[in-house]
């Protein structure tokens, strides 16, 4: 085992107060730093462990322009579980389910994928910081996968609908975020 992952593994209170710091880093240097794509601030001044973060979306896709809420909540066990992610704003997208849970390899537990769909590489690593998560639902957006979808009737127009009916879900989820992202 690396021996910069040894005091992580440790339980209880002590291990919460040793990832205090390191998400306040975290935020902190995306705040000084931003990424291009997304922003992100504490939900709640006294919770290091959640946070809101505005997914802007890229050019050239059908989510262009939108301006999507989510929640990336921190379990108190972070390096060794992955984080979740809830859009709060709606996106129509094969990959986040009706309830905005957002379901990327990356934000898998670490470990065998039970449906041999996934190489367990591509699941949660303590090595990713929230920018690559950040990235990922970024390139999500612009490429859904629809051969293991969390919101199976978002993957179907997806796959059998592409230039009807998905796009114009999109498209209204689109001017729903943009009339909401700032409240």
């Amino acid at each position: 085992m690396s021996s910069w992952l040894q005091p992580w593994l440790l339980v209880g209170r002590e291990t919460e107060l040793q990832l205090a710091p390191l998400l306040r880093r975290q935020l902190a240097e995306l705040n000084k730093n931003p990424e291009e794509g997304f922003s992100a601030d504490l939900i709640d001044d006294n919770d290091l462990y959640g946070w809101e973060v505005l997914v802007i979306c890229p050019p050239d896709t059908l989510y262009e322009g939108g301006v999507f809420k989510a929640h990336l909540t921190f379990p108190k066990d972070y390096l060794l579980w992955p984080p979740k992610m809830k859009f709060i704003t709606e996106v129509w997208h094969p990959d986040v389910d009706k309830n905005g849970d957002v379901c990327i390899s990356i934000l898998l537990e670490p470990g065998e994928d039970k449906y041999d769909y996934e190489k367990p590489e591509e699941h949660w690593l303590p090595i990713h910081p929230v920018e690559a998560i950040m990235i990922r639902v970024i390139s999500m957006l612009a490429d859904p996968n629809g051969d293991s979808p969390a919101h199976v009737d978002a993957a179907n127009e997806w796959r059998e609908d592409r230039n009807g009916e998905f796009p114009r879900q999109v498209a209204r989820c689109v001017r729903k975020s943009q009339d909401t992202a700032f409240e």
